[in-house]
This record gives structure tokens, sequence and C-alpha cells, in this order.
């Protein structure tokens, strides 16, 4: 039995352009919508079995957007708890904590705004990956940016500082398929059409 999860980032929203930590609420911008619009109409969102949308505004617009239609919404999809860091910026918070950001950058099982350490986080959304690795066929995974880097690392096995270091942009596909949770990887492709 073969999966494969295609992991959707997404749209652009205002609080993913200025770096805010947010709760989930920030809305897709009209250039995120327009962009998303546009992939749906070239036909290049991938198509899947089951559709998963992470609990936050921004992919169910997005999803919305590409025409994708009847997906369950996964809590374990639910972005990283920043506690007391919600709604401000990292470079606000940088400003005031400045050793508490380093120690969250430097150290996965810190959780210096009382929130979710990026360990935790990532088994969390790790548990969904492994649900996907007993399913055959495919999974369409509509999600923040986040998600796709902390499954990337659990898919690969990458220690966690790496977190720190997967580059997700908007509408890219970061694909996973594997059989019994051994997982390989085809990242980042943009949502436009393009090989």
């Amino acid at each position: 039995m073969t999966s494969r999860v295609f992991l959707i980032s997404a749209a652009i929203g205002e609080a993913l352009r200025e770096a805010r930590f947010d709760d989930g609420s920030s809305p897709v911008d009209a250039s995120g919508l327009r962009a998303a619009r546009s992939a749906a109409d070239a036909g290049a969102v991938p198509a899947g079995g089951r559709l998963w949308v992470s609990p936050t505004v921004r992919c169910r617009q997005t999803a919305e957007a590409l025409g994708l239609e009847g997906g369950v919404e996964a809590a374990e999809l639910a972005p990283l708890d920043v506690g007391r860091w919600r709604g401000a910026t990292l470079a606000e918070v940088s400003a005031k904590e400045p050793e508490a950001v380093a120690r969250w950058l430097a150290d996965p099982a810190s959780a210096p705004h009382d929130g979710e350490s990026v360990r935790a986080f990532c088994d969390r959304v790790a548990e969904r990956l492994d649900a996907a690795a007993g399913l055959d066929g495919r999974t369409v995974a509509v999600v923040e940016p986040e998600i796709v880097r902390a499954l990337v690392v659990r898919a690969l096995g990458a220690p966690e500082p790496a977190f720190w270091r997967v580059d997700v942009s908007p509408l890219t596909v970061t694909e996973l398929s594997g059989r019994a949770g051994r997982w390989n990887l085809r990242s980042g492709r943009p949502l436009d059409g393009r090989a």
C-alpha cells in the first residue's frame, strides 16, 4: 500500500507577509486569493481522495479558492501555539525578549512563550502523517507553512533544529509518498502549472 500526501501551503495573507505570530484568524489577502484562483483555473491543484484542512481562516479560504471542497478540518494540523507571542511580529518579540527568542530558536524543547515547543508541535503534526501512512491513495492537505516544515522534518527523520532551515513559500506543493511510514519527498512545486 502506497500513500501520497500533497501538502499545499496556504496562500499569502497580511500576517504571513508581516512575519506575525497568527492565532489562525488572519485571512488570505486579495493577491493570495487571485493566485489561488489562478492555480485552480490552470488545473494545477493535485486531485486527491481525501482532503484535510488546517483549522485556520487562511487555510479554509485557500482550499475554497483552489476549488477544494468537503475537507476534514484536522485539529492535529493546527498552527504552532506561540502562547503570549500571538499577534506580535517576530521583530517585536525579539526586541522585547531577545534571550527568549534565542532560546526558542536554539532549543526545540523550549517554549518561553508559554505555548508549544517545536518538538511538541512536530510530534503533534506527525500524528496526522502517521495516520496517512495507513491510508492507500492520495490525500491533499491545505496547511500553514510551519506544518509543512514539521512534516518534512519528521518524514525525513531530520533533527528538530532543521525545522528552522526549511523555507516554505505560499501556494506550493510538497509531496510525501511512502509505505509504512517510510517517506520520500518532492518539495516546493509552485501551484501555477509548472512542473
